[in-house]
């Protein structure tokens, strides 16, 4: 399934960050690849390292999180992007696994997409800084995005390097919002439905991820033309609605 964690490899990527342990598995810098596939070599490896700053970044956020509330966690980079996984913690003689209560779950899981747009805001605040500016796109026609820096120096690679920057970490962050499970904003729908009504939240949080996750894969088609997105969606309403069938 999408978004477990995989076996470790001897080919994995490890280190750590301010005491997170990282593992970066090899078929991460893949699916990167293939996401800028339909760019210039210039570019590619440029992509790849922002897609990895990235998520990264992304996944931080949730694992400083998890340490507000007392919980170690250590981070792993994949072929579905990025996940940040609690540890156990000591109890009594042995370890047992302590679950963040749906408010701990909420802030833990919005505190991502927050990582990247506060990353975003510091790469906005370096190109005007820097004396340059920040063009809105719009999105869709009617969502304004600033998407594309205008940089008084560095050239084509210095503005291509920010505005990637800035797609991947203010696009991609609000479409990791939407209530799809498992994304950020799946979890934060599931447990917000789960304290207004917890004998049957958790299904309802279901549903809503799965016709959210069909219209998506369907607009993205459509509009974006953009087969990964369809398909990444597409399966993630099937997953929910799976989910549905065993459990309910």
């Amino acid at each position: 399934m999408l978004f477990q964690s995989p076996p470790p490899t001897r080919f994995d990527l490890r280190f750590s960050i301010a005491g997170i342990p990282v593992r970066v598995h090899p078929l991460f810098w893949l699916i990167a690849l293939l996401l800028g596939s339909s760019g210039d070599l210039l570019t590619i490896p440029i992509w790849i390292f922002v897609v990895f700053v990235s998520i990264l970044i992304h996944e931080l956020g949730h694992a400083f999180a998890f340490r507000r509330y007392g919980m170690d966690s250590h981070i792993v980079l994949h072929i579905a992007g990025g996940l940040t996984v609690p540890e156990s913690t000591p109890w009594g003689r042995g370890w047992a696994n302590v679950a963040p209560s749906p408010r701990q779950q909420i802030v833990i899981s919005l505190a991502g997409p927050l990582a990247g747009f506060l990353f975003a805001a510091l790469v906005i605040a370096g190109v005007f800084f820097s004396g340059g500016t920040v063009l809105t796109t719009m999105l869709f026609g009617f969502l304004p995005l600033p998407l594309t820096p205008i940089l008084p120096f560095g050239g084509r690679i210095l503005g291509v390097f920010a505005a990637m920057l800035l797609w991947v970490n203010i696009f991609w962050g609000l479409i990791n919002l939407l209530p799809v499970y498992p994304l950020d904003g799946g979890q934060v729908a599931r447990n917000v439905l789960i304290q207004y009504d917890p004998l049957d939240g958790a299904r309802k949080s279901l549903w809503v991820s799965v016709v959210t996750g069909a219209v998506v894969a369907l607009a993205a088609f459509l509009f974006l033309r953009s087969v990964y997105m369809a398909l990444l969606f597409g399966i993630l309403a099937f997953q929910s609605y799976q989910f549905l069938q065993v459990r309910y």
